[in-house]
């Protein structure tokens, strides 16, 4: 399967199958009210794509399915949270920089792709 470019989940069913289709996935947590996530978002899935174009890129309206947001115990926006392998990896929540978690990642990345 190809890496999505920032598509909306909708169901913990189509996360579920975005864990086991992508050998990365970053999952990108915000609502309609969030300004901040409204200005970060475009930002941080141009970096993915010019630095990890093959890790799946999802975006989830905590307001549209709280389940998810529930599940994975996302309490504020925006929450990003990086999975390698099926596995969470990193999460970041509010104030973080989308450089420094670039770099963060870019080491256990390689070692998984070499």
């Amino acid at each position: 399967m190809a890496p999505a470019s920032d598509r909306k989940l909708g169901s913990i069913g189509e996360l579920n199958q975005a864990l086991v289709s992508h050998p990365g996935v970053l999952l990108y947590f915000s609502t309609p009210q969030c300004n901040v996530c409204k200005v970060l978002r475009p930002k941080l899935m141009e970096l993915f794509e010019q630095n990890y174009p093959e890790i799946g890129r999802y975006y989830i309206d905590s307001t549209e399915t709280p389940e998810i947001s529930g599940q994975y115990s996302v309490f504020a926006v925006p929450t990003i949270i990086l999975f390698l392998d099926g596995k969470e990896f990193a999460r970041k929540s509010r104030n973080f920089s989308p450089a420094e978690l670039i770099e963060e990642i870019r080491r256990p990345w390689e070692i998984m792709n070499s």
